[in-house]
């Protein structure tokens, strides 16, 4: 099914019989578009960090063009709000979001993986949004449901960073969330705030949590020796006491910051990077462990 066909229920709010009907009804009602727009979506994955400067928006976008050069599916949803940088990163940042009879229409990136934002509704892209929690969930909502993504093999959910009201009500609202990826760089400040976003999603019974350590060794260009500038395995090391999945290290590259400056996703533009392998490494032992769950990963496109 495509985007353009997805099949929505109109909202209470646009009812003119809404009136008649009671809570309960009300509530039936609202629920069906974000119930029926996700059962188009085979898996449903929340990537956050435990505070910011970690990497987490380019991990996430790389992840998503990785999984669509295997042949996937893929949408990202931009759940941060405040400081949205997807559009940027994936080269559509001029964009502007359009809809027709059924819904919002997703941006489709060059790399074929379909993105919505709140960075395509601002006026300029100096615009602040000043919004409390009850906002952020309407829109987090509004992004759901009323987004003809169509059929995914994969929706990848950018959050915040740290345990808020985004990453709150993006599970409460998908319900059956298939897990989640905490990005973390070496370093013990940034691992202590990890281990506290493992507590809080197994607090909210996310089935699966696994840990990437970013920025994980550096290769000198000129002598070619490996520097640990923010140590490394500490990632690992905190996965493994906390009793959750390792997906593996990327190491610092410089050329992934200018990638996400210019908006050209970094494993599309340098495939033979040592990054660029860690990735697809990555993705491949991401989906090895999904497969090795009792409700496996379907392999190919979605259909």
């Amino acid at each position: 099914m495509s985007s353009e066909n997805c099949d929505k229920t109109t909202e209470c709010n646009t009812c003119t019989l809404s009136k008649k009907c009671s809570e309960k009804e009300k509530g039936v009602h609202e629920r069906t578009p974000l119930e029926t727009a996700m059962s188009l979506v085979k898996h449903k994955f929340m990537i956050l960090s435990g505070k910011g400067g970690v990497g987490k928006s380019s991990v996430a976008v790389n992840l998503a063009v990785t999984l669509a050069q295997e042949g996937f599916e893929v949408g990202i949803m931009d759940a941060d709000i405040h400081g949205p940088n997807i559009p940027k990163m994936m080269g559509v940042e001029e964009k502007r979001m359009a809809g027709n009879q059924n819904g919002l229409l997703p941006i489709k990136t060059p790399s074929g993986v379909k993105i919505i934002s709140v960075a395509f509704l601002l006026h300029s892209r100096d615009d602040a949004v000043i919004w409390r929690g009850p906002l952020k969930h309407s829109l987090i909502k509004q992004f759901l449901g009323e987004v003809c993504w169509g059929a995914l093999d994969y929706l990848i959910v950018d959050l915040p960073p740290g345990t808020g009201d985004e990453a709150l009500s993006t599970a409460h609202l998908i319900k059956n969330v298939d897990g989640a990826i905490i990005v973390t760089t070496p370093q013990d400040v940034a691992l202590l705030d990890a281990r506290k976003s493992i507590t809080f999603l197994r607090q909210l019974k996310v089935p699966f949590i696994g840990v990437i350590e970013n920025m994980s060794g550096f290769t000198c260009p000129h002598c070619n020796k490996e520097i640990d500038i923010f140590k490394t395995g500490g990632g690992e090391r905190a996965a493994r006491e906390m009793g959750v999945s390792f997906l593996g290290r990327i190491p610092l590259d410089p050329k992934i910051v200018v990638c996400s400056d210019s908006g050209a996703p970094f494993v599309a533009q340098h495939p033979d990077a040592k990054a660029a392998k860690a990735f697809h490494l990555i993705v491949k032992t991401w989906r090895g462990l999904l497969d090795s769950t009792p409700e496996k990963a379907t392999k190919g496109k979605a259909t």
